[in-house]
């Protein structure tokens, strides 16, 4: 191949490489919510049932309305007749068309009906209502999971920085005769502990990332971090009393619950209607047409003729016995009504008990962020305490590793407390039935600036300051351990 031919496919390698390169643009949680919602199954399933349910509602209401059919046919007829033993045998065609109609006047059963195809496309929406709250919840968790994995990662990394910079101190320090191979063992140990954490962190950062993937349809998302400092907002009002009462009255499933109560009485109502008469308006107009005469009118035995006809009239049907049907029918319907009552109560008392549950985690959740900013403040300043006593000799090397170990360890848990308690808050509203996608603005405008660029690995976790090897002074003090212990 020619040097000039070359010359696209090297800038296609090129373009390409530069694309891999670039840093990846960040998506907030409305973009991704945006997403979610044009892609994921349960919403869209949702929404079809909503759909089918309205569909169902407006057949139901047929059985309200005028029915209007044609009915046309041909026929080819025999005439044998035999008088006073004279016989005679003649055929005709005959063709009619005619239109039918009715009009339902007293039909209480179709009335019931369409009431409860109402009612059923009512649950239908309010399910779709769940169904979103649902949405919201799922794509906030999976959003802060994938932003808890990337901190647990950054966590890692820089305690292993940590531990590397204490490992290598340790080794200049038992080089210079001041420490025993103890410290150096004991660094090692841990050094190994965190690339095993490192490995698993990463594995668990690209298993979330993949679930999150999953629920909004893209491939290799990004979700924008949270601002620092973060001000995390309080329920409000602040009583578990208030938020029941609402989930009482407006959680889907409590709403789901009222209205099969509602569907079931209206079931027994119709079941009732199985003794009374139903009353129809009916109404026809036709054609027969004989293009052969009729040898069964006098008048046109052979000659082609055409005879129209109409009626109009009232039919009443009233059934008087039928079983035992309707009351067996009526048996099942209150026992039907009883078990929609029960799963009533039961609704009521699981949402009850779901949204205390929610109200007193977010509580709980609070308050550990609040007890885990004092700890890392302490974590730091004890391993900043620590790091100085190992270089005037006071501190041993595990001292300094523990602590490393614990300031990293409270920062993990405070980073996924605080994802805790924004998901946390809105399972609360969710759990009182009051959760609606205006509710991700607020989070939302705590993410890092739309603009902003993330890179695929970034520690955002900030290290102490490294340990360093025992000063001069320090190190012509005799160390605390044998000469022996330093082979």
């Amino acid at each position: 191949m020619s040097l000039p031919a070359l010359r696209p496919l090297a800038s296609l390698v090129a373009a390409l490489v530069l694309t891999a390169a670039a840093p990846v643009r960040a998506q907030s949680l409305l973009q991704l919510y945006d997403a979610a919602q044009g892609y994921d199954a349960p919403f869209q399933s949702a929404r079809a049932n909503a759909l089918a349910a309205q569909a169902r509602a407006d057949q139901a209401r047929a059985g309200l309305l005028p029915q209007v059919g044609l009915q046309a046919g041909a026929q080819h007829n025999w005439l044998n007749n035999n008088l006073a033993g004279n016989t005679s045998s003649k055929s005709y065609n005959v063709l009619n068309a005619s239109v039918v109609g009715s009009q339902p006047l007293f039909r209480p059963a179709n009335r019931i009906t369409w009431d409860q195809g109402k009612r059923a496309a009512e649950a239908a929406m309010v399910q779709l209502s769940g169904t979103g709250q649902d949405l919201v919840v799922r794509l906030s968790q999976a959003y802060f999971d994938v932003l808890a994995a990337q901190d647990s990662l950054s966590v890692v990394r820089a305690l292993k920085a940590a531990v590397a910079e204490q490992l290598e101190a340790a080794k200049r320090n038992f080089e210079v005769g001041n420490a025993t191979v103890t410290d150096s063992r004991e660094a090692q140990a841990r050094f190994d502990l965190a690339t095993a954490q490192e490995i698993a962190a990463e594995n668990d950062l690209r298993v979330k990332r993949l679930a999150l993937d999953q629920l909004v349809g893209l491939v290799g998302t990004r979700p924008q971090p949270l601002a620092q400092p973060i001000v995390l907002p309080k329920p409000s009002p602040d009583d578990v009393n208030t938020w029941v009462s609402w989930a009482m009255d407006q959680h889907p499933a409590v709403q789901q619950a009222r209205m099969a109560l509602d569907i079931a009485r209206m079931e027994t109502a119709k079941a009732k209607t199985g003794h009374l008469p139903t009353v129809d308006l009916q109404v026809s107009a036709g054609q027969n047409r004989y293009p052969d005469g009729n040898p069964t009118v006098s008048a046109a035995p052979t000659t082609s003729f055409r005879s129209n006809v109409a009626s109009v009239g009232v039919a009443l049907n009233w059934p008087l016995f039928a079983g035992f049907a309707v009351q067996n029918r009526v048996r099942e319907t209150l026992s039907l009504e009883d078990k929609a009552t029960a799963d009533l109560d039961n609704a009521q008392r699981t949402v009850a008990q779901a949204t205390r549950a929610a109200f007193f985690g977010v509580q709980s959740g609070l308050g550990q962020v609040a007890a885990l900013e004092a700890a890392e403040r302490s974590s730091l300043t004890a391993l900043e305490a620590n790091q100085l006593g190992y270089q005037v000799g006071v501190r041993i090397n595990i001292d300094v590793l523990n602590a490393q170990s614990q300031l990293y360890q409270t920062r993990r848990d405070l980073a996924r407390a605080r994802y805790d308690v924004l998901v946390g808050l809105l399972r609360l509203k969710q759990a009182a039935g009051m959760l609606v996608p205006a509710d991700l603005l607020p989070i939302n405008q705590m993410l890092i600036a739309e603009n902003a660029v993330v890179p695929a690995t970034a520690t955002t976790v900030p290290a102490p300051a490294p340990a360093a090897s025992a000063p001069a002074a320090a190190k012509s003090r005799p160390s605390r351990a044998s000469r022996a212990d330093r082979r």
